[in-house]
């Protein structure tokens, strides 16, 4: 079979497979040449998921006649003045995109410049069908319709409607956070689904388009270095989402979808959430343009850096400092989330205002309870007639709340009040209340020590006065045995006892008194998941952490006031306090105002 040179409306075809690969795929290439004409305000209507209908409407620079023909041309773009490729500044510039879509639907183009007449061109499937005059404002409009529809090979492969809305809200949400000063407006099948976003900051328009919670619940970054400039918000460790579609990662402008970039974020957000669980996050990074490859994809999805090491390493660096910064903060649930755990106490049956018909030697009465100095000529005595106060009383210890509580600005967490079921710490603060879980707490601020401990070296050793013998199974004893040696830089020494036991000489010294044989079958239990060219230090938090665990305050200790209040003071100073090695909170605070909605006060 000999070689021939392709016709043009086949070599269309196939460029459409690689740049138009759904509705979602046209909707990004218009809206990015909306973008780069200089827009303002982007208006876009679909139907059907962008199936039946695509339209974006810009008040951009327009085209003229003749640059509207040439535009319907392959690789024909004002995007790239010079031949350097490696200096693309402009989201497009391939010129593909308007004649793949005009080859597998129907493209109408209308365009006019400020101070000319507006032009119309129409294209059915590769062929021109219509040319002449139109009446617009300054601008440009394009219709796509039927996308695919004499394709029924790839007609088929397209998703239901629902589906490839989706996947066009997700692109159009990407750009418009890459551009917070433009005014993006989307309607779906007559209904107005991004109403007008005007021009804001970054994190007003990510929060918009995300999450309103987002911006309390988030850490702005800002890092430099070599010349590569890292911006954007983060959110909370204990702010997050079941999947990675909350994600979004921009290079010089360019939404972008990068393995590189995932990674960088995971790696950050390391032991500070739980496995199954995904950072919410926007990161912008400006490189310079002699550093990346934006044309590695016809999509531009996908980019290529000169230094990937270095770009990593910077986002690492920048989450991780930002993150720092956040000390003991947390997400908190909206109030009305929060309040939808209460339940107002069920209404007694025979009670009435006057109170319930019985005999008033039934009625219990407390004991009286030391009063202020100013209060001691009053009744000590409350008695109460509602049946619930015959119940035993709760498993829970309180203060005396005379003293005042504290200033926000001194101690945010406040003063320990109580200890509820030996397990939660209850404190006043000057604006609400806070509950503390003691063990998760206290965990995450072992860990934080063993990190500045093993920072300066080796972590000290507490030699037991009666070695521990701790019996396993044989491969178990045989990991234990291979990093000995790292395990003693953590502090704990370890020596083989036999075929299938190890004893016990010395554990970390920060762990104080704790369960050297839980300690040792865990390390075991996470040595049998790691790969044997990795060191301890390589998975250092993941040891630590575990031993932080078994070196914790223990749920159903009770705690003494001060021990409580040493508690809070250590967390308010110590970084990431606010959620555990397992990225669970260590805290919730209830306003004041929900308090008194709660008692229908508000």
């Amino acid at each position: 079979m000999s070689i021939r040179r392709l016709p043009e409306h086949l070599v269309n075809r196939i460029a459409a497979g690689e740049v138009v690969e759904r509705p979602a795929s046209a909707l990004k290439e218009l809206v990015e040449n909306a973008i780069d004409a200089g827009a303002t305000r982007i208006a876009i209507r679909l139907a059907n998921g962008g199936i039946g209908r695509i339209e974006v409407v810009d008040d951009g620079c327009g085209m003229s006649p003749a640059d509207m023909a040439l535009a319907l041309e392959r690789h024909a773009t004002s995007k790239l003045p010079g031949d350097d490729i490696d200096q693309v500044a402009t989201m497009g510039f391939r010129g593909e995109a308007l004649p793949s879509i005009a080859s597998v639907a129907r493209l109408t183009l209308e365009s006019r410049v400020r101070g000319g007449d507006g032009w119309s061109r129409v294209t059915d499937n590769g062929a021109l069908v219509g040319d002449g005059p139109a009446a617009l404002p300054p601008g440009t409009r394009v219709l796509v319709e039927g996308l695919f529809e004499r394709v029924p090979a790839r007609r088929k492969f397209l998703r239901s409607g629902r589906s490839e809305y989706a996947a066009c809200l997700d692109a159009v949400r990407r750009l418009a956070m890459a551009r917070p000063d433009i005014v993006f407006t989307l309607e779906h099948d007559g209904r107005r689904v991004l109403a007008a976003l005007q021009p804001e900051d970054r994190p007003g328009r990510v929060a918009a388009l995300t999450d309103r919670n987002l911006r309390e619940n988030s850490v702005a970054i800002d890092m430099e270095r070599d010349g590569l400039v890292l911006g954007g918000v983060a959110g909370l460790p204990t702010f997050h989402r079941g999947v990675a579609d909350h994600q979004y990662l921009f290079v010089n402008g360019r939404p972008v979808k990068d393995r590189l970039l995932i990674g960088a974020i995971r790696g950050a957000y390391a032991e500070m959430m739980p496995r199954d669980r995904h950072a919410v996050v926007a990161l912008f990074l400006d490189v310079p343009a002699d550093q990346v490859d934006v044309n590695v994809h016809p999509a531009k999805t996908e980019v290529r850096f000169r230094d990937p090491a270095m770009v990593r390493g910077l986002i690492v660096s920048g989450l991780r400092r930002a993150l720092d910064a956040a000390g003991h903060r947390v997400a908190h649930r909206a109030p009305e989330d929060a309040l939808a755990l209460f339940r107002a106490e069920p209404a007694v049956p025979g009670y009435t205002d006057e109170g319930l018909n019985i005999a008033p030697q039934a009625a219990p009465s407390w004991h009286e309870s030391p009063m202020p100095a100013g209060l001691t000529g009053m009744v000590g005595g409350v008695h109460d007639r509602r049946p619930a106060f015959f119940a035993p009383p709760p498993q829970a210890r309180a203060e005396p709340a005379w003293a005042p509580p504290p200033e926000s600005s001194a101690h945010p967490l406040g003063v320990a009040r109580g200890q509820v079921a030996k397990t939660y710490i209850v404190a006043e603060a000057d604006d609400g209340l806070v509950i503390v879980d003691q063990h998760a707490a206290h965990e995450r601020l072992v860990l934080e020590r063993m990190r500045a401990a093993l920072a300066g070296g080796r972590l000290a050793a507490q030699a037991l006065l009666i070695p521990e013998v701790v019996e396993l199974d044989e491969p178990a004893c045989d990991r234990l045995e291979g990093r000995a040696g790292e395990l003693a830089e953590l502090g704990l020494e370890l020596e083989r006892f036999g075929p299938r036991a190890m004893l016990v000489r010395a554990t970390p010294a920060l762990l104080g008194r704790g369960d050297p044989a839980g300690l040792v079958r865990d390390l075991a239990d996470e040595l049998a998941a790691y790969d044997e060219a990795l060191s301890l230090r390589e998975r250092l938090d993941a040891v630590a952490g575990t031993m932080a665990c078994h070196g914790s305050v223990r749920a159903g200790r009770v705690l003494s006031v001060a021990e409580m209040n040493a508690l809070l003071r250590e967390m308010e100073a110590t970084p990431h306090s606010g959620q555990c090695n397992h990225g669970r909170p260590t805290w919730v605070k209830l306003d004041l105002k929900d308090v008194e909605k709660l008692f229908g006060r508000r």
